[in-house]
């Protein structure tokens, strides 16, 4: 009896803890402790229609491979709409090229002004004079949305946020958002600062070509301050969506509950942009179909360039060159890599001279005779233009049979 009352006590914790359905957390609560999420339709199976369909509330929604920028679903995603928080993809991918060309390090010391210390919403309560590093205010924006790490970290890269905020709208331009303003650095409500799924998608493909950003948004609990201040992650993606490595909520009252939710899996990186979902339960669930849609649905390969061996070369000291090019990420319905053929333009021959890397022709891949993608190809190596000298000696040669 007393042997089965003691595995009793042991059992009683674990069945305690198997049960037990936590209360969730609020979009900003950036300290310990987290509520974990246990929605059901983190485990429901991907939808196994041809099309993309669902029914889950929301105003705007896009769905995109990263690599090729090709957009496998999309709805009403040209809407200009408030994007609440997720307006940090766009200051986030300024401050990643601020430290990847060096005009910012991770080491930096940033001293807090009275302008970031003032800023409500989502924060990490930073001081006025508080002394913090870039690596722990970047972990700050990105891991709990905090807005005074925002405009702290703006403040290092341009000097003031306005500048900064001037910066982020060169950069939507540069990237050709059509419907973009921002006004501020963290989304809160004002009037003329709006963007559209489309928009946030491609500045969150353009974010994803900064590799040390997923170093963050892969984060789901660390801490600041030496281990006093706890954050944790406002993406339930991150815990519990396979393949999820960012990147961005957001809630406003006005914008409602918006994402852009990436993940990988293989080689094929996506991207889903929820905004304007009443609830945070309806745009994790959206997005969630929309990334199983597209792994369900597509693949990416990487052929095999056919290329000649070489191309010969007129009036050349060099009397050929090879020939190489960049095989790209090819985005095809899942068994349809094997229906890729390929078109090659190249001239009979080349002049002299020829230059290293010059562009010498064109590879085009297809699938059922529709172009999918075309790369240059160039020259691996060069060829000097024959002097007089060495053009007499090959004729005597062909003469004679000596030189």
């Amino acid at each position: 009896m007393k042997k089965k009352l003691f595995a009793i006590l042991l059992l009683l914790p674990l069945l305690l803890v198997g049960t037990a359905r936590p209360v969730l957390a609020t979009e900003t609560s950036p300290i310990y402790p987290y509520d974990f999420a246990f929605e059901e339709y983190w485990y429901r199976e991907a939808i196994p229609a041809a099309a993309f369909s669902s029914s889950v509330p929301h105003k705007s929604c896009l769905l995109m491979e990263a690599s090729t920028g090709r957009v496998l679903f999309e709805s009403n995603a040209d809407d200009p709409l408030p994007i609440a928080s997720v307006t940090k993809v766009m200051a986030t991918l300024l401050i990643a090229e601020a430290i990847d060309d060096g005009r910012l390090s991770l080491q930096d010391i940033v001293t807090v002004s009275d302008r970031a210390a003032s800023m409500g919403g989502s924060q990490v309560f930073l001081e006025p004079g508080e002394q913090m590093t870039v690596d722990d205010l970047l972990k700050s924006l990105i891991v709990v949305s905090a807005n005074d790490a925002t405009v702290a970290l703006a403040e290092a890269v341009c000097g003031s946020e306005e500048a900064f905020i001037a910066e982020m709208n060169e950069k939507a331009e540069s990237l050709g958002l059509t419907n973009t303003h921002f006004v501020n650095t963290n989304g809160l409500p004002v009037e003329g600062h709006y963007s559209s799924a489309r928009d946030v998608a491609i500045t969150t493909r353009a974010l994803l070509e900064h590799p040390m950003v997923l170093n963050y948004t892969n984060i789901w609990m660390d801490t600041i301050r030496n281990g006093a201040f706890g954050l944790a992650n406002t993406n339930k993606l991150i815990r519990f969506y396979q393949g999820a490595n960012g990147m961005k909520t957001g809630f406003t009252s006005e914008a409602g509950y918006c994402l852009s939710g990436t993940a990988k899996r293989e080689e094929m990186q996506l991207i889903a942009v929820v905004l304007g979902s009443p609830t945070s339960d309806d745009r994790f669930a959206l997005a969630k179909q929309l990334l199983d849609f597209g792994f369900a649905h597509y693949a990416i390969t990487t052929p095999e360039a056919t290329l000649p061996e070489s191309l010969p070369v007129k009036r050349g000291v060099q009397e050929t060159v090879g020939l190489t090019c960049k095989v790209p990420s090819l985005l095809t319905e899942k068994g349809g890599a094997g229906n890729i053929t390929q078109s090659l333009s190249l001239p009979e021959f080349l002049e002299a001279p020829v230059e290293k890397g010059q562009v010498v022709g064109t590879l085009t891949f297809l699938r059922e005779g529709e172009a999918l993608a075309s790369v240059p190809v160039y020259a691996a190596s060069s060829a000097e233009k024959i002097g007089f000298g060495t053009m007499l000696g090959r004729i005597l040669s062909n003469i004679f049979g000596v030189w």
